[in-house]
């Protein structure tokens, strides 16, 4: 098991959203095809069929839990990360 999937099941367990790494969720998402465009501290996230814009800023090392919250009903709305997404 990769580090992205340790990762993605994290997320989707959410049982430790506060705890997720920032430049991890941003790693994680860019594995998962979408496109980041930074302005400032904002690192914005777009991928195309996803309705959804990302918008996510860290505090300190740490990705916020609401922004975690986010990524995760994106990931499941559109049933990203599975083995036929790769």
């Amino acid at each position: 098991m990769g580090k992205y999937d340790k990762l993605l099941i994290q997320v989707l367990r959410g049982a430790s959203d506060a705890n997720i790494s920032f430049e991890g969720l941003c790693q994680l998402l860019r594995h998962l095809g979408f496109d980041e465009r930074i302005r400032g501290s904002h690192h914005i996230f777009t991928r195309e069929g996803v309705e959804e814009i990302l918008n996510l800023q860290p505090i300190g090392s740490k990705a916020k839990a609401y922004q975690v919250k986010q990524v995760r009903g994106v990931i499941l709305r559109y049933r990203l990360g599975g083995q036929d997404d790769e």
